[in-house]
């Protein structure tokens, strides 16, 4: 389906944000350019792009653009079993919960960690990312912080995440208030589960839903599988259903789009936004628009 072009001050852009890992060359100032010219409204920071200049620096930059923060990416890997391990996670969670802070995320984006080396326990892996997150959740509700717990592809298991559905995720933040621990939709990472539908209006009914992040499945997956995201429309995710079942649930916040990808990287930056401006308008807002039967 075309669309007219978009551009600065386009309403139909009003939920979309760019998330800084799909410009993965640019710079935060480049990157706060490149979505202002763009009319894209929010960023997707992560933790890199602040360190840069600053986090007081990199907030000051992206308000006087008039941006706004849609999550900082990430914290996380809680997985570690010894002392000194848990102990560094920890002072680099609540760093995290700190900057996003300061930056006005909401959201803080948690990719909770696989498993350690030489370790097979994975149901013990598990249990100590809930520990964390106990520890980390008061400190989040001081700063004004979700941790949103984002479920990773099962690919990903043994070394970023060993939450893999997100009925898991779910599962490891009703302990907490729902403002508190959060979980992230991801398209890439969540597609193929058949509980999805049920999942996502579990997490609607439960105000759990912290981020909508979408890019499409690949084939065939690059050897880095990493790097197997790409632009919406051209791999094999239904972005009609996802996006129906994420507006059935009440969700109304920002949109975004990250995508790890070489060829995607490697591209003109600005050409890489006019490219992901008319994809969302042609298969992530449709869904998301329309009026619910």
């Amino acid at each position: 389906m075309a669309t007219e072009d978009s551009g600065p001050g386009d309403p139909r852009l009003a939920r979309l944000s760019l998330n800084t890992a799909t410009t993965k060359n640019w710079t935060l100032a480049e990157a706060v350019d490149g979505a202002v010219r763009a009319g894209i409204p929010a960023l997707g920071v992560w933790r890199d792009r602040v360190a840069e200049v600053g986090v007081r620096r990199a907030a000051a930059m992206i308000a006087d653009a008039g941006l706004r923060v849609s999550s900082l990416c990430r914290g996380g890997f809680l997985t570690a079993a010894g002392a000194g391990g848990v102990d560094a996670a920890l002072q680099d969670n609540r760093a995290a919960i700190r900057e996003a802070a300061v930056l006005g995320a909401r959201e803080l984006v948690m990719v909770v960690g696989g498993l350690p080396d030489g370790d097979h326990d994975l149901a013990a892996a598990r249990r100590r990312v809930a520990e964390r997150i106990a520890e980390l959740a008061p400190i989040a509700a001081d700063h004004g912080v979700r941790l949103a717990l984002e479920a990773l592809h099962p690919m990903y298991c043994a070394d970023r995440a060993v939450l893999s559905t997100l009925g898991q995720a779910l599962d490891l933040a009703a302990p907490h208030p729902a403002d508190t621990v959060g979980v992230v939709v991801d398209t890439f990472h969540v597609w193929w589960d058949p509980e999805l539908e049920r999942g996502i209006g579990r997490a609607g009914r439960e105000g759990r839903i912290a981020s909508y992040q979408v890019c499409d499945w690949m084939l065939p997956i690059a050897q880095d599988a990493l790097l197997s995201r790409g632009m919406m429309g051209d791999g094999h995710i239904d972005f009609g259903a996802v996006g129906g079942w994420v507006r059935d649930a009440g969700y109304a916040g920002d949109v975004e789009v990250e995508i790890f990808n070489a060829d995607i990287w490697a591209a003109d930056g600005h050409a890489v936004l006019a490219t992901l401006t008319r994809r969302y308008l042609e298969h992530v807002l449709p869904p998301l628009d329309r009026i619910a039967p």
